[in-house]
């Protein structure tokens, strides 16, 4: 009789045996017709296995090839007795050389258990996330250019229903300041509730210090409960084995090791926060964590993208900061490929030159830049290393922007192409005219009548060239007058100017009815010229869809 004897050991992830990666036979020999093989399963075995949690399970696989019949029963017995014994000690053997090869090749194992560290590291509560599979880009359509990435979720969970608009931004432990909590309040804080059940905030927390993990998750939910119970804030992390390499990168641009490291796990960071976001709102908005926003930011966004649909424009991305990765605005179906495409090239340039590129690629040639910004960069210190960072967006008007379509009339001598449409519209243009003389007017009349909130009027720059003597008035019921010009019939004053500016708030209470016009009246002449900066309203919003 020649009894073959086989152990087969494989284990759960977790499992002591399942780190054995190789694929092991020891054969022994125990007497001239004994043989015993140890097998590990391969990991590449895709079928259940009855082997569970480092047990060991024992199979026999006896055949006989007797060809003498006149063996008596007695001599069985004996043999039957000696092979027995044999099998127990055979097994010892085989479970001190399975342990003995585990902690041969991971002899870490004892070392850390016995040097490790005393000190205790907080435990930080999070599952696996689920994302969102987007089904407007043929990337994820049939499973092209996988992206394997998996989530933890620290804090919140996104709706199940599409948003109108995600917005995404990533942080990290900064040696200097952190402005992460500011930025979210003033995400929120300058939103309408409507405004705010239409959007989801993404915030990826990419510091691989699970200290500070913890005590800004702590915080996050402690300030924004609210926020996080109604799906309007979520939470992420990515855990850094899923990271390709960050050091000894290409030096592209002569740049020194550290930064290249930083700006190319940055980029990673947002391509790991892009894909999450795909599928979260119609629109994605990229931002950074140390930013402050414009009053009502989201009905703004929503006036450009229907403007620019309404033009039939193509385009890949709309910016509405001039600064670095700050208000870059996407459409989601275009996210899958952005995520890849920062992914493939993290390490070749930072993220704002790859943002570039991949616009061109998606054959939007220019720039499209909206003014004024709609957020400020408020951070002092960098993120990278600390360094001191004083980097400001001059187009950035912390007040909402509203002023409706309208046409701008004067009677002052205008300089150059300083025109007066230029002090009503947005950006950084001004109108410039020439000495003002008593009853001179810049009047404003509106396309549609508007219910008008708030009114601000700034002039001069540096000190000169202020209005010095006006009032300013609202109109109702336009008429034509003289070469085709339109203005209001009647006038009502609101105010005058003081130190060349004017502003007045919740004037609806006072005003309720519609205006229709919109005039500054010089009422004392003066030898200096005029610049009129801004005239900037604000007016009644139409109330927003909950959810698209």
């Amino acid at each position: 009789m020649k009894p073959d004897l086989s152990v087969r050991a494989n284990g759960v992830e977790e499992g002591t045996l399942s780190q054995l990666n190789i694929y092991l036979k020891v054969t022994i020999h125990l007497v001239s017709h004994t043989v015993l093989t140890v097998r590990p399963l391969s990991h590449s075995l895709k079928t259940p296995h009855p082997f569970v949690c480092g047990k060991i399970i024992l199979i026999t696989e006896p055949y006989c090839n007797c060809s003498d019949e006149r063996q008596t029963k007695s001599t069985i017995g004996m043999e039957e007795m000696r092979r027995y014994s044999k099998k127990k000690n055979v097994l010892l053997a085989v479970l001190l050389l399975i342990g003995g090869l585990y902690f041969i090749s991971h002899p870490n194992f004892l070392i850390s258990g016995l040097t490790g560290s005393h000190e205790q590291i907080p435990n930080e509560l999070s599952w696996q996330a689920e994302r969102l599979v987007s089904k407007e880009s043929w990337v994820e359509q049939g499973v092209y250019l996988p992206l394997n990435v998996s989530y933890q979720l620290l804090a919140g969970a996104p709706s199940t229903q599409q948003r109108y608009l995600s917005v995404g931004l990533s942080s990290v432990k900064r040696k200097k300041g952190s402005y992460l909590i500011p930025t979210l309040k003033s995400l929120f804080s300058q939103s309408s509730p409507e405004e705010r059940s239409s959007m989801v905030v993404v915030v990826l927390l990419a510091d691989f210090d699970v200290s500070w993990r913890v005590a800004t998750v702590s915080e996050i939910k402690t300030v924004f409960a609210s926020e996080l119970e109604q799906g309007q804030l979520v939470v992420l992390h990515v855990p850094q084995d899923l990271y390709p390499p960050l050091t000894g990168l290409k030096r592209n641009y002569n740049d020194a090791p550290e930064r290249v490291s930083f700006r190319s796990k940055q980029n990673l960071d947002y391509s790991f926060l892009i894909h999450y976001s795909a599928s979260l709102g119609q629109y994605y908005l990229q931002l950074e964590d140390d930013v402050s926003s414009a009053k009502n930011f989201l009905t703004t966004i929503r006036r450009h993208i229907e403007e620019q649909e309404v033009k039939k424009t193509t385009w890949a991305m709309l910016e509405f900061s001039a600064l670095g990765y700050i208000g870059k605005l996407y459409k989601s179906a275009h996210l899958p490929l952005l995520a890849r495409f920062l992914f493939l090239f993290y390490q070749e340039m930072p993220c704002d030159w790859l943002m570039g590129h991949f616009r061109e690629l998606l054959t939007q040639k220019k720039p499209i830049l909206f003014k004024p910004s709609l957020f400020q960069h408020m951070g002092t210190f960098s993120s990278f290393q600390g360094t001191y960072n004083k980097l400001k967006d001059k187009d950035f008007e912390e007040g909402f922007y509203s002023n409706p379509p309208a046409e701008v009339y004067t009677d002052m001598s205008t300089y150059q192409k300083h025109l007066p449409k230029l002090a009503w519209d947005a950006g950084e243009g001004f109108f410039w005219g020439r000495s003002p003389e008593k009853g001179n007017y810049l009047t404003v009349v509106f396309t549609d009548p508007t219910v008008v909130t708030g009114i601000f009027v700034e002039t001069g720059s540096g000190g000169k060239d202020l209005l010095e003597s006006a009032q300013v008035e609202i109109g109702h019921d336009v008429v034509t007058i003289e070469k085709g010009e339109r203005s209001c019939r009647e006038f009502q004053p609101l105010g005058t100017l003081e130190n060349g500016r004017f502003e007045m708030q919740e004037m609806d209470r006072k005003y309720s009815s519609a205006s229709s016009c919109l005039r500054i009246q010089v009422t004392a002449g003066q030898k200096d010229w005029v610049i009129i900066r801004k005239i900037r309203i604000t007016k009644k919003l139409n109330m927003l869809p909950t959810q698209v």
